[in-house]
């Protein structure tokens, strides 16, 4: 069995869905792993990640707006607003995403759909500097 990790710093421009998948699907194909498993974490709890289409954009921007309507910003019944009026619907979309995901890998390559992309899905409405920790296993 053989293991490797990958970290990443994502730098972002605000809310909206980042492809990560060109920076780590090259990494996991040089690991020499044929068959494994890709776990992807982020160690933020104002982000998330998310496997999502990455053919049509207005798929993210579909998506990105179906959270503002879900958790809108400004909502006079949060207590947590320290770090400003995105700050707690970020930690409530997060909850609803994901901090980590899971990609078979198959003869050596990420068994990602054809259409399927890795992405960082920020929260926050400034730009922000994510970690992404990124870990293979397999033989």
């Amino acid at each position: 069995m053989k293991q490797a990790q990958l970290e990443l710093k994502v730098l972002t421009k605000g809310k909206g869905l980042y492809d990560i998948t060109r920076r780590i699907a090259p990494w996991a194909a040089e690991q020499g792993i044929r068959t494994g498993l890709l776990t992807v974490f982020i160690s933020h709890t104002s982000a998330s990640l998310t496997i999502q289409e990455n053919a049509d954009p207005d798929v993210q921007r579909d998506i990105a707006e179906f959270f503002e309507r879900l958790v809108p910003e400004n909502t006079p019944w949060f207590r947590h607003t320290i770090e400003g009026p995105d700050d707690m619907p970020s930690h409530i979309r997060a909850v609803l995403t994901s901090p980590q995901l899971s990609v078979p890998v198959r003869a050596g390559k990420l068994a990602l759909g054809i259409w399927q992309a890795i992405y960082v899905f920020e929260h926050r409405s400034e730009p922000q500097s994510r970690n992404v920790v990124a870990h293979l296993l397999g033989e």
